[in-house]
């Protein structure tokens, strides 16, 4: 059991330290601004409990608020994901194959399973967060811009942290 909580501590670890020292100082034009923290919530254990999943999303915005300095934004956006996470496992995936655990990845869930999950959590993850950031419905179009392109990045960015970070451990069918 510590082996992979100590898996899951460097994944938040690691996520954290990318958006804030990579993501957050990539230049790209205003089109690009994915928030892979994110990536560290869709990866969580399937089985925990929806209390420690919010505190995760809780510490996970509090961590990129504070790298970020946006005074509480990734924090509700966060806290918004890991709320949503049970309901679209269970409308995507169905409350027998959710409740016999294990870690979403591309192995249990097959790869268009995964990336189904992956796009929903992000896309609303990152919908949210730009709307809040927007906080106006005239600049719309580049609103809808961004979350896309954003998005994108985000999903392939939390494959490839699927593909790095649960290779080693156990897949539950």
């Amino acid at each position: 059991m510590m082996h992979r909580s100590f898996r899951f501590i460097l994944l938040f670890v690691v996520t954290q330290l990318l958006q804030a020292y990579l993501f957050n100082n990539l230049t790209i034009g205003a089109w690009f601004n994915p928030l892979v923290y994110v990536s560290f919530l869709a990866l969580l254990p399937l089985e925990m409990p929806r209390g420690v999943l919010l505190v995760n999303g809780l510490a996970t915005g509090l961590v990129a608020d504070w790298f970020m300095g946006t005074a509480g934004l990734n924090t509700c956006v966060a806290v918004f994901a890991a709320f949503t996470r049970p309901f679209l496992l269970d409308l995507l995936f169905g409350k027998e194959n959710i409740r016999d655990g294990g870690v979403p990845s591309p192995e249990r869930f097959g790869e268009g399973g995964f990336l189904r999950y992956a796009a929903s959590l992000v896309g609303l993850h990152h919908l949210l967060f730009f709307l809040l950031e927007a906080l106006s419905w005239a600049q719309i179009g580049q609103m809808l811009g961004r979350w896309l392109v954003s998005s994108l990045v985000c999903v392939g960015f939390t494959w490839l942290m699927a593909r790095v970070f649960t290779s080693k451990l156990t897949v539950r069918v």
